[in-house]
């Protein structure tokens, strides 16, 4: 029942009033009619305020829904990108053995051999032992520039990680929050990225430096082999100590 049937419910009995009186008559007062007429009259009010409050409550869901669906307006996704970016340039600026399975074993065909033949010269066995010092110095470099690059991005990392912070308190609706949320999952990503670049680095220099020390070893095999089996042998000769 609206507002129009009240204002019915009223003007009937304000014309039974008005008919009574016009007529000369005794209005007659009906007192259940009347409080029949009252009761119908309150539930329609009460009709109506369930109505509006209804309204309202959709009023509000909808404003929340346009709260949940609303996107953030702070975003690091491009500036975590760039981070990631950086840190594959520099594993993909990695000088002489780069982290290549074949050019590893090409690299490790020639310099690193598992045993020299006696008949390897001495310019070989030099020139061998200078390139994996080479291979070794180059590997120990990379890593120092991962790492300074990783040190770099320290800055970076806190000031993305306050900001989707801050983003993450101020969020609007689930949207806001759920990528707030997605954002600081990425940027731990890039950190484990880095991470894991980091420790590649590294263990290619450790491994390389190993592998030097491995061949070295062979090598000073080899060249007292060729020493001991010199066709010359061992030739005593006569050294002057002093001038007279």
């Amino acid at each position: 029942m609206t507002h129009l049937c009240i204002r019915r419910i009223l003007i009937s009995i304000a014309l039974t009033f008005a008919s009574g009186l016009a007529s000369g008559q005794t209005v007659v007062y009906d007192p259940s009619n009347y409080a029949q007429n009252v009761l119908q009259a309150a539930r329609a009010l009460q009709q109506i305020n369930n109505q509006i409050t209804s309204l309202q409550n959709q009023t509000q869901m909808l404003l929340n829904q346009v709260r949940n669906l609303t996107s953030l307006p702070y975003s690091a996704l491009q500036t975590i990108d760039q981070s990631i970016g950086r840190t594959q340039q520099l594993l993909n600026q990695a000088q002489r053995i780069a982290y290549d399975v074949n050019q590893i074993d090409q690299a490790f065909g020639r310099s690193y051999p598992q045993s020299y033949p006696v008949s390897t010269s001495s310019q070989q066995l030099a020139g061998d032992a200078q390139t994996r010092w080479q291979n070794a110095l180059a590997a120990y470099q990379d890593a120092l520039r991962v790492q300074a690059g990783v040190v770099q991005g320290l800055e970076t990392s806190r000031s993305e990680t306050s900001g989707l912070l801050s983003s993450s308190r101020s969020a609007a609706g689930l949207l806001q929050t759920s990528q707030a949320g997605n954002q600081l999952i990425a940027l731990q990503t890039r950190q484990l990225v880095d991470l894991t670049a980091l420790l590649a680095a590294q263990s290619r220099a450790r491994s390389l430096d190993g592998a030097r020390l491995a061949a070295n070893q062979e090598q000073g095999r080899a060249q007292l082999n060729q020493f001991l089996n010199s066709s010359r042998g061992y030739q005593p000769q006569t050294v002057q100590m002093f001038h007279q």
